[in-house]
C-alpha cells in the first residue's frame, strides 16, 4: 500500500485507503505526524489493508500557521475538519496526549464516525488540571502579564504556553460532566509518566458513561510509549477493535 501525501488547506496529511473501520491518529501538543506511534500505526495498517489517516495540526510539523496562535479549539477543528472530509465510514480514533482530549471532542460532536477510541496517555483538560491549576504564582502571572511563558521541555527546546491557550482550553473541557463515549475505549497509561498522572486515565474512565471501558497500565510506561513493548500493546489493542483474535 503507497501512503498519499496531501494538504487540505493548510493542514498537512498522510492517508492509506483500505478497509473499515479505518483509524485516524491523533497526535500530542508540540508534536508531529512523523513520531514512532505514528509510523508504527501505519506500517500496523498498511500490513493489514487499513485504510489509516494521520495528520499535523495547525502550527505543528508540516502545516502552516504559527504554533503560538494555536489552541484547544483550533485544533479540534482541524481535526475534525479531516475526520469529516478525508475519511469514509467509522473510525477508530487514537488519541496521544493531547489528541486523546481532542479524540472526546470528536466523539462528543460526531458520535455516528466513531468505530472505537484508544487514549495513550490521554490528556483530557490538560490546560487547567495539568498546566494553569500546578503553575506557580509567578508562571501564572507572567502568563495574564506578558500573555505567554516559555515551557521548558524535555523533549527540545522551550515552547510558549499563551494566555490564549489557557483561556480557550476553559470553553472545551471534558471532565466536569459525564462523557458519554457508545463505542468502545481503551486507555493506555504509563505509571512512570512524567507529565500526566496515571490517575488520570482512571478518572477518564470514571467519566465516560459507557461499559466497554478498559485501562491498561504500564508500570514502567512513560509519557510516550514508543518503546517496542508499549508499541506491541499498543498493536494489540488496535486489532481487538478490529476484530483479530488475540491468539
Amino acid at each position: 500500500m503507497t501512503e498519499e501525501h496531501g494538504t487540505l488547506g493548510h493542514l498537512a496529511y498522510r492517508r492509506l485507503r483500505g478497509r473499515s473501520p479505518g483509524v485516524v491518529f491523533l497526535g500530542g501538543f508540540h508534536s508531529d505526524m512523523t513520531g514512532s506511534k505514528a509510523e508504527y500505526l501505519a506500517a500496523w495498517c498498511a500490513d493489514r489493508g487499513q485504510a489509516f489517516l494521520r495528520f499535523d495540526y495547525s502550527g505543528h510539523g508540516a502545516s502552516g500557521g504559527r504554533f503560538e496562535e494555536g489552541s484547544i479549539g483550533q485544533w479540534a477543528a482541524d481535526a475534525e475538519r479531516v475526520l469529516l472530509e478525508l475519511t469514509e465510514g467509522p473510525q477508530i480514533l487514537i488519541g496521544s496526549s493531547m489528541g486523546g482530549w481532542i479524540s472526546l471532542l470528536l466523539a462528543r460532536r460526531h458520535p455516528e464516525k466513531l468505530a472505537g477510541l484508544i487514549g495513550i496517555a490521554a490528556a483530557p483538560d490538560f490546560t487547567e488540571d495539568l498546566m494553569w491549576a500546578q503553575f506557580p504564582p509567578a508562571v501564572r502571572e507572567a502568563i495574564l502579564r506578558d500573555g505567554e511563558w516559555r515551557r521548558p521541555s524535555e523533549y527540545g527546546e522551550p515552547y510558549p504556553i499563551t494566555r490564549h491557550l489557557i483561556e480557550d482550553g476553559r470553553r472545551h473541557l471534558v471532565l466536569r460532566e459525564p462523557l458519554a463515549i457508545p463505542v468502545p475505549v481503551r486507555l493506555l497509561q504509563g505509571q512512570a509518566d512524567p507529565d500526566v498522572p496515571w490517575q488520570t486515565a482512571l478518572r477518564l474512565a470514571a467519566h465516560i458513561t459507557g461499559d466497554d471501558v478498559e485501562v491498561t497500565l504500564v508500570k514502567a510506561g512513560d509519557h510516550r510509549l514508543s518503546k517496542p513493548a508499549e508499541l506491541a500493546l499498543l498493536g494489540r489493542v488496535l486489532g481487538s477493535l478490529c476484530g483479530e483474535n488475540a491468539g
